[in-house]
């Protein structure tokens, strides 16, 4: 079976690998060298931008690049794996066509103001490229507005627009991660609704246009949010000193995209505001040194002398400087020199009592796109997986790393000429589990590697333990660099 679709491509000549366009749907198998393990069962889906532009003109920055679905469909032939690609048919895809594309994150230059308007009288921005996840029996693609986009996880066709109904509190942006409690099943995530005063707004989804309220925080700056920590009992908002002031979004300002308007306040700080998820109360605000970041890797609760201890592990830098070198411009010149992230551990004593908070870090190295295995998810995990640089990062990641939160040690994996995406953990399906502490790492790790040498793109199936290939399989096309995935185990 092969499938491959070449409309409207065109020649990415001079254009770095990695920060190309991909023009290329193509649906076909792939030949797998090495073998894949017999449980392995069920889909990878990845989301990201897949061109910068359908005409000539493009978007300013990475962030806003076209949405595209990438599946890898795993079981029945260890031989093969079978693949397709697909561009979300959205809003935002059809301006591009027509060589209009959509502000976004960093893109465009109508005012704040117009912005948030936009949002509130027009369907919101729909370029939804960030991440895909179920909820229910239907699945989903996300950015960071309430506009959803459902689309069809055997085909990755576009499906519709998903809004749920605004019969409660509801804001204008929202974190593109969503959190899963793997206990009970349930999908929480925050918006954040500017005004006087703004709020953040937590809520249950309970389908995807049905949603109960957790609680609605008022806050008189609101910060960039684009993840958030859940552990079983509480909310963790980590407000990073790089906020907005939200009058100024009704009244004359200067044009520009959409984060320019933020700004960096060191002064104020870190806030973890922290939120009893039964009662919606915010218990604690402990206040940390100034650090910004993008993604939580996971949470817990321990017990420590009797007193209870929330631990976030994030990824953090300095400041939010390096939003602007992933420009385009700047990533396609090469001269990247901005602070890798470092992997942090935020320790939350006595929430409820006489507040502490500690900071640490946990690996040395450069860090991006760090995840734990989803069976660990709420609980207490032993290993992260991301994307390994130097520090400062001067090129775009060429390691999978494999950390052990516990010791301080690491595992790597690499491949000449390879620049890695977001790796991502599978724990192993059936019983046949080893015993000991190693069982948290049994299963394989998924990354995508893009290969300079060859200009094609493979998936790598490695093993969990050691960090060793155990197959690959190569794509037709090389695969613009990505933001993340999720393994579905029920699309087998």
């Amino acid at each position: 079976m092969s499938d491959v679709n070449s409309e409207s491509q065109r020649n990415t000549e001079g254009t770095p690998l990695g920060f190309h366009s991909l023009r290329e749907e193509a649906r076909t198998e792939l030949p797998v060298e090495g073998t894949l393990p017999e449980w392995l069962d069920g889909a990878l889906i990845r989301n990201g931008p897949g061109a910068f532009g359908l005409d000539d003109a493009e978007v300013d920055h990475w962030f806003d690049g076209l949405a595209m679905l990438y599946r890898f469909g795993f079981g029945g032939d260890s031989n093969t794996i079978t693949y397709r690609n697909r561009f979300l048919r959205t809003d935002a895809y059809t301006r591009a066509l027509t060589g209009q594309p959509e502000g976004g994150f960093a893109t465009g230059e109508s005012t704040l103001r117009e912005r948030i308007v936009g949002a509130l009288i027009r369907d919101p921005y729909d370029n939804t490229n960030v991440i895909t996840e179920r909820i229910g029996d239907r699945y989903l693609a996300f950015t960071e507005t309430p506009r959803w986009v459902e689309f069809d996880p055997d085909t990755l066709s576009t499906e519709r627009h998903v809004q749920y109904e605004k019969s409660g509190p509801s804001g204008q942006i929202a974190c593109a991660h969503m959190k899963r409690d793997p206990a009970t099943g349930t999908l929480i995530n925050l918006e954040t609704e500017f005004g006087r005063p703004s709020q953040y707004h937590v809520y249950e989804l309970l389908a995807p246009t049905e949603r109960r309220s957790i609680a609605s925080v008022p806050v008189e700056r609101p910060s960039y949010l684009h993840s958030f920590a859940l552990t079983p009992n509480y909310v963790v908002i980590t407000e990073f000193p790089f906020d907005v002031n939200p009058l100024s979004f009704f009244k004359p300002g200067r044009q520009g995209p959409f984060i320019d308007n933020f700004q960096w306040r060191p002064d104020e700080g870190t806030r973890f505001l922290v939120i009893d998820r039964d009662s919606g109360d915010v218990v604690a605000e402990p206040v940390s040194d100034p650090c910004f970041g993008f993604h939580h890797v996971n949470a817990f609760e321990r017990t420590v002398e009797g007193a209870t201890e929330l631990v976030l592990d994030l990824e953090t830098v300095p400041n939010p400087d390096g939003i602007g070198s992933l420009a385009l411009s700047e990533l396609r010149s090469g001269e990247l020199g901005e602070q890798a992230g470092t992997l942090t551990r935020f320790s939350i004593t006595d929430p409820r009592g006489q507040t502490s908070i500690d900071r640490i870090e946990l690996f040395d190295g450069g860090t991006s796109l760090p995840t734990v295995s989803a069976a660990q998810w709420l609980d207490q995990h032993r290993y992260v997986y991301a994307q390994g640089t130097d520090q400062p990062m001067t090129e775009w990641p060429r390691r999978v790393l494999k950390i052990d939160v516990e010791d301080g040690s690491h595992q790597e994996f690499t491949r000449p000429g390879t620049q890695f995406g977001e790796p991502l953990f599978v724990p192993r399906s059936d019983e046949e589990s080893v015993d000991g502490d190693s069982a948290t790492d049994d299963g394989v790790v998924l990354t995508v590697g893009l290969n300079h040498d060859d200009a094609r793109s493979r998936l790598y199936v490695l093993d969990g333990q050691t960090m060793r290939e155990q197959a690959v399989a190569t794509l037709p096309h090389a695969v613009p660099f990505d933001f993340h995935g999720r393994y579905f185990p029920e699309l087998a």
